[in-house]
């Protein structure tokens, strides 16, 4: 190694007290101007490449402090935490080793290692209500894995060791014992929305009770209910009511069998014949008691028949020509089309617009809808057949419900919008101020 020493002096003279002087030449004589000093700092940076000093003169290992072991909260079980403080020479030319053990004694099973400038407490997903999001401690979850499985209720040893590469100083050893938690606290605020949701709801339906005339946004596909049974009336023709393809457990479903009851209440004032076919028997048997019970309140079970809900088959497509074959003999004079569908939509709706019929759709099968708006008089959009009995039958329980879902989902999108302003701003000026008050709103796991 070659080293280059540049003095920064421009002239210096050294007296030295026994220096003699040429009787002839007055001026003193010259040294070479570099001092004891600097010549002492160039011998020690020389000899320190040729015997460099170990790393340890430099930093001294020790042990992880204040190690601990804890069941994760809010979990299912199968998890544990560790927890050290973080050291001053933490980096990346230092690692961390966690171990594993199902006794005391050992032996000890290494499963883990990472920098040691890794893996802090800030690091982790959580909110700041349920975690303590700080970077002054490491932090490392043992979750079971396909290689190590943790079972509740059974004690298990970790210690952690940091390591330099040429020596590994352990870390005490701590226990903890993975058990599923009743509640998750991470999970709090969904807890609170659903609260507050719940209380707009009971208000808008007690608000409902006491004006029974609340205003709602007007639907012209609901408006044509009457319209349609009255058409079918007239020409003396019967109404093909269809509840869908899916079972009693999908939303859509319910929402088709509530609005048949509604549907069932004037065909049975305008003693209209009824003709529900079924692909699924437990919706049939639903249907059975809403239309049975329909044309009670209109005060006409002598009209009820039992035949006009009727099981077809559950194959898709057998049931559709079935279907077909009902629409071109009977020629129905309204056809109505509402629940979940798919590929049989545009089979059965191209059917029904060949015949003539008033068409009325409703569903949420986004993938289904153009069909359906092209081939259908009138087609309720996503939401608009969950609100059609509230709309149709005007009761207060069934109006609150939607005022209230009204008045959350206009909650929901003032919070989006602020919100994004708050992200926005925070990202623009560097600042983590807004994050407590949008992790309100987050879903965390």
């Amino acid at each position: 190694m070659k080293f280059s020493f540049e003095s920064r002096v421009s002239s210096l003279e050294f007296q030295v007290p026994n220096s003699r002087y040429n009787t002839r030449n007055p001026k003193p004589e010259t040294r070479n101007p570099v001092s004891g000093r600097a010549l002492a700092a160039i011998l020690v940076l020389f000899l320190s490449t040729l015997y460099p000093l170990p790393s340890t003169l430099a930093f001294s290992l020790s042990p992880p402090e204040q190690f601990e072991a804890f069941d994760m909260p809010g979990d299912g079980g199968g998890s544990i935490g560790l927890s050290w403080r973080a050291a001053p020479f933490d980096g990346p030319a230092f690692r961390y080793q966690v171990y594993l053990a199902d006794q005391e004694q050992g032996p000890f099973t290494q499963f883990i290692e990472f920098p040691a400038n890794t893996h802090y407490k800030s690091d982790v997903d959580r909110p700041w209500w349920s975690w303590d999001r700080t970077r002054s401690l490491h932090f490392y979850q043992v979750t079971s894995t396909r290689d190590l499985r943790l079972v509740n209720g059974r004690p298990y040893f970790f210690k952690v060791a940091i390591t330099d590469g040429t020596q590994t100083v352990d870390g005490p050893i701590r226990s903890a014992v993975p058990e599923p938690n009743l509640f998750n606290w991470a999970k709090a605020n969904n807890l609170l929305l659903m609260v507050l949701f719940s209380a707009l709801v009971l208000i808008a339906i007690a608000h409902a009770k006491r004006r029974p005339n609340i205003f709602l946004r007007r639907i012209p596909g609901l408006d044509a209910v009457e319209e349609a049974i009255g058409r079918a009336t007239e020409m003396g023709r019967p109404i093909l009511y269809l509840t869908g393809s899916d079972d009693m457990s999908s939303l859509s479903t319910i929402a088709a069998t509530v609005i048949l009851g509604q549907v069932a209440k004037r065909t049975a004032a305008y003693d209209t014949q009824l003709k529900v076919p079924h692909r699924d028997p437990i919706v049939m048997a639903v249907c059975q008691e809403i239309v049975k019970e329909s044309y009670l309140e209109a005060g006409r079970p002598d009209a009820y028949r039992e035949d006009s809900n009727f099981f077809i088959t559950s194959d898709q497509f057998s049931y559709t020509a079935a279907v077909d074959g009902i629409m071109l003999r009977d020629r129905p004079a309204a056809n109505f089309f509402m629940g979940f569908y798919y590929a049989e939509a545009l089979l059965l709706a191209e059917t029904g617009a060949g015949t003539g019929a008033i068409q009325i759709a409703g569903t949420d099968a986004d993938l289904q809808l153009p069909f359906f708006i092209t081939t259908c008089d009138y087609t309720l959009i996503g939401e608009e057949l969950y609100a059609a009995s509230a709309y149709l039958s005007r009761e207060p329980v069934l109006v609150g419900t939607l005022r209230g879902q009204d008045l959350g989902k206009a909650f929901l999108l003032v919070s989006i919008v602020v919100g994004t302003v708050l992200a926005t701003i925070g990202a623009l000026a560097g600042t983590q101020a807004f994050v407590p008050l949008l992790q309100i709103f987050r879903d965390f796991k």
